[in-house]
């Protein structure tokens, strides 16, 4: 499931590349891989088109709110690499990278965006922004240092995330989005 099947591979890793490149730090090895290749119970997170905040919130049983590792700005564009966390347990549940075009947010929206603690999910669902969620493509990876640190986790893992963007009605980019899930413990 993709709306754009033809997307550039190096598109699909973005804006997360960029973070890794003003860190001066090489991304870890990826892949695109079509959506029928992400395993469960990856594959119920990612492959279809509602936002990821509900879903992980719905798959863990509780609501979340991010961290973030490290922002920009640059005009309209607001750009944040993040963790998504489980309130009450500080349980990781997603790391990734959006880049927000500000302009296309009212007011309020806004705010609550550089106020840095809801995740966007949660802020278009308060503020009522009519939206639509299209992946982009699905992304296999290997664990690196730095996702394992964010994720909390050890040992190397191969790990399943997705490139989203987030349109609103209109049909103007929102946020363009890379999401990736941590290993999910399937025995218990």
């Amino acid at each position: 499931m993709s709306d754009e099947p033809n997307i550039s591979p190096a598109l699909l890793i973005q804006p997360l590349d960029e973070f890794y490149a003003a860190a001066g730090q090489s991304l870890p090895p990826w892949q695109a891989i079509d959506g029928e290749e992400v395993p469960e119970p990856y594959k119920t997170m990612l492959v279809h088109r509602d936002d990821m905040t509900p879903t992980l919130e719905k798959f863990h049983r509780g609501t979340i709110h991010l961290r973030v590792l490290g922002r920009r700005r640059n005009g309209n564009e607001y750009s944040r690499e993040v963790v998504l966390l489980l309130n009450g347990a500080s349980t990781p549940v997603e790391f990734g990278a959006i880049k927000i075009y500000f302009d296309r947010f009212p007011e309020a929206a806004r705010e609550l965006i550089l106020g840095e603690h809801r995740p966007l999910g949660t802020i278009l669902d308060d503020c009522s922004i009519i939206h639509t969620s299209r992946p982009k493509g699905f992304l296999k990876l290997a664990s690196d240092r730095l996702i394992a640190e964010v994720l909390g986790f050890s040992g190397a893992h191969v790990l399943y995330g997705r490139r989203n963007t987030l349109f609103d009605a209109e049909e103007r980019p929102l946020a363009e989005i890379v999401e990736i899930l941590p290993p999910v413990d399937t025995n218990s």
